[in-house]
Formats: structure tokens, sequence, C-alpha cells
């Protein structure tokens, strides 16, 4: 059996190399820094169940999603070790894979674990396993990381990040009826809090801006920001008022959850001195959004 393992935040073209060919992965349902170091934690690039729904989407056929615990946090890298040593027989229980009476674990090359970070594949090989350590993908140049594409999304490089990834950043939110202000603007908009209380709140956001997007097979322009030039009536919170350049999709509907892909920044969002000048601008973003296509 062939077990992947690492915490897989965002599942990029870096973690879908080791997760390919695998039987299982194993992975923790939060980051460990929320635990060990709040303040030093991460925004996710995605949602402990989305997270888990792509290592499977990337042919993974069982995944064990570990709590972590201070109990977790403390354990010796031996002990964890030997926990892997016993996942094939707890896959096999399970019934989701076929155990061939052989164990091979796959990792990154900065994988680490157990308490302090101490342990490593060259642990792992000294007390007898079978290591396949896969090398760093890179991207113009330079390896990926969740790290990486994190900082590219909050620079707004959202074309980067996308080619980290291997596939268009998602943010996925609620749908919610809202003031009717975009209608009266000719360009009828669905409105998304993406950001909420739980694990929501902890994932990436990007820079407050206008952005190319798709949801349900549908493109469109989203503004991420509060609308300033909305004076009184502006967004208290970030919200993503998406307006599409087609149907909109029957999964938009108020009270529902949305999934956005992010295709590209289009430019920052800013107050304009008049509704004329917000309409003509909406105009050209519309215009400019698939204009490379």
């Amino acid at each position: 059996m062939k077990i992947a393992v690492g915490f897989f935040d965002g599942v990029h073209l870096g973690h879908r190399a080791i997760l390919d060919g695998v039987d299982a992965a194993v992975t923790f349902k939060r980051h460990p820094l929320e635990l060990l170091a709040p303040e030093r934690a991460p925004r996710l690039l995605m949602s402990a169940p989305d997270r888990i729904a792509a290592i499977r989407a990337a042919g993974v056929r069982e995944v064990a999603a570990l709590d972590f615990t201070p109990e977790f946090a403390a354990m010796e890298p031996e002990r964890f070790a030997e926990y892997l040593r016993g996942a094939p027989g707890r896959f096999k229980a399970a019934g989701g894979v076929r155990d061939d009476g052989t164990l091979t674990l796959r990792c990154g090359e900065n994988w680490r674990f157990g308490s302090g970070g101490r342990g490593d594949a060259a642990l792992l090989g000294r007390l007898g396993f079978n290591v396949e350590v896969v090398p760093f993908r890179t991207v113009e140049g330079e390896r990926i990381s969740s790290t990486r594409i994190r900082s590219a999304i909050a620079a707004g490089d959202i074309a980067l990040a996308n080619a980290m990834l291997g596939r268009p950043w998602t943010m996925r939110g609620v749908v919610f009826a809202g003031k009717g202000l975009g209608g009266s603007l000719g360009c009828p908009t669905v409105n998304i809090k993406t950001g909420a209380d739980g694990e929501a709140a902890r994932l990436a956001e990007p820079p407050r801006g206008v952005y190319a997007v798709e949801a349900g097979g549908v493109r469109g322009v989203a503004n991420f920001g509060t609308a300033p030039t909305m004076g009184d009536a502006a967004w208290r919170e970030p919200v993503m008022e998406v307006h599409f350049l087609g149907p909109v999709p029957s999964e938009a509907k108020s009270g529902g959850e949305l999934t956005v892909s992010i295709l590209r920044f289009l430019r920052p969002e800013c107050r304009f001195e008049s509704i004329s000048a917000l309409k003509a601008q909406i105009s050209a973003d519309c215009a400019a959004a698939f204009s490379a296509d």
C-alpha cells in the first residue's frame, strides 16, 4: 500500500505529484500552527472539507484527516511513525483500499512530523520504512509551495497563484439578497458573503478589487470589497458582488453556497466621484475581463 503524508493546503501541483498513484493519504483537519502558534497560523487556501475532496479528486481512494490535538503536538516522531506503520490495517478495515502487505510512504522534501518537527524522511528510513521523497515542482524558476501561493493571492497576482495550483483558485460563500443597487446601474449582481465565523474566517482573501471570475460555468466580473462609491449604502465588511455576463447560474440562489473561480485581477477597488463614472468603469471592466481569451 502506498500512502501520501502531508497537510496539502491548496492541493497544488507539487501536492498532486506526491498524491499521484497513492492508495491513501494522511493529513490533519486543521493547520498545526492554529494550535502551536495561533498568531502565526496562515490563512488557508481551502477549507478542510474542500481539501479532502480535492485529495480524493486527485485519485486517492481513502483519506484519513486527523485531529491535531495537544497530544499529537507532543507526540515523539518515533511514536507517530508507529501510527503510520499501522495505517494500512486501518484503511483496510475501513474497506476502502486493499492491503498488499507492503507499505510505502510518499512525502515532499520539506515534510516534518512529531514533536518539534524533528521527524523527517531520513528518520523514517532509519526506522525501516520504504520512503519516496518527491522533489519540489517549480513555476517561474521557484518552488511551488502553499506559502508562496498565499503570498501571490495577497499581492493580487492571481495568474501566478493559479499557475502553481494548476487550476483557478476558488472562494466559496453564502448568497444573500442585496440592496438592488446593481440592477439600478444596469449590472445586477449576485452578492456573496465569503467571510464568516469559524473556519471560513481563517481562509485566504485577495486584495479588494475587481476580478474576472466564473461560477456555475458562467463567466462574470466581481468586485470584492465594500463598494465605497455607494456612500452610506456601502458594505461594512467585504462582499463579493458578481455580475454575470450570461444567464445567472442556478446555483446562485439566495441562502445557498456558491463557489467562485477567481481567474484574473483587473484593478483595485476605488471610490468614483459619480455614479455615471462608476457605470462607465463597469462597462470597461466587462469588456476587459475576457478580452485576452
